[in-house]
């Protein structure tokens, strides 16, 4: 009989090298391909909105100039007229010309509404104000609110 465990003379077992990460196996090349197209055409995607929408953050500009000329000189009717002008020539540029230019009076009035919600809607005597020496009284911070929120959201023709 042997006294000795024959199990002590056993040398430990070896392990395998780790798997490493590198090669990527093609199921991952395919998967940061894809990624990075998607990336792509984000990014193609946003440039593109943010220059389509480049003539809304320049109305949005000058329609922050005239209310600063407002507020130091405190003349509504050319305040009033000066934006209607704005709101026409940011119409143009999103809308198509003959749907557009014509317009005045009840028919611009109707346009400019008809592309907003009732809160947001502009005033009656808006356009009839806009061709007028004396303005009659109007909210203008209302008019400015409509003219801004219409600038930033109206839904350009495709």
């Amino acid at each position: 009989m042997n006294p000795q465990d024959p199990l002590a003379n056993l040398r430990p077992l070896r392990e395998p090298d780790l798997i490493g990460w590198w090669p990527l196996a093609p199921g991952w090349w395919l998967l940061s391909a894809m990624l990075l197209l998607c990336l792509v055409g984000l990014v193609y995607f946003l440039v593109k909105r943010y220059r389509a929408n480049a003539y809304r953050r320049q109305g949005l500009a000058q329609l922050q100039t005239l209310r600063q000329q407002y507020l130091a000189k405190h003349d509504s009717s050319a305040y009033v007229t000066q934006t209607n002008a704005l709101l026409k020539s940011v119409a143009l540029c999103s809308y198509p010309r003959h749907e557009v230019a014509a317009s005045n009076g009840e028919q611009w009035l109707t346009f400019l509404n008809s592309r907003m919600n009732n809160a947001e809607q502009f005033q009656a005597g808006f356009v009839t104000a806009a061709y007028r020496k004396v303005c009659p009284d109007m909210d203008m911070e209302q008019m400015h609110r409509a003219a801004q929120m219409w600038i930033k959201r109206h839904e350009a023709a495709q």
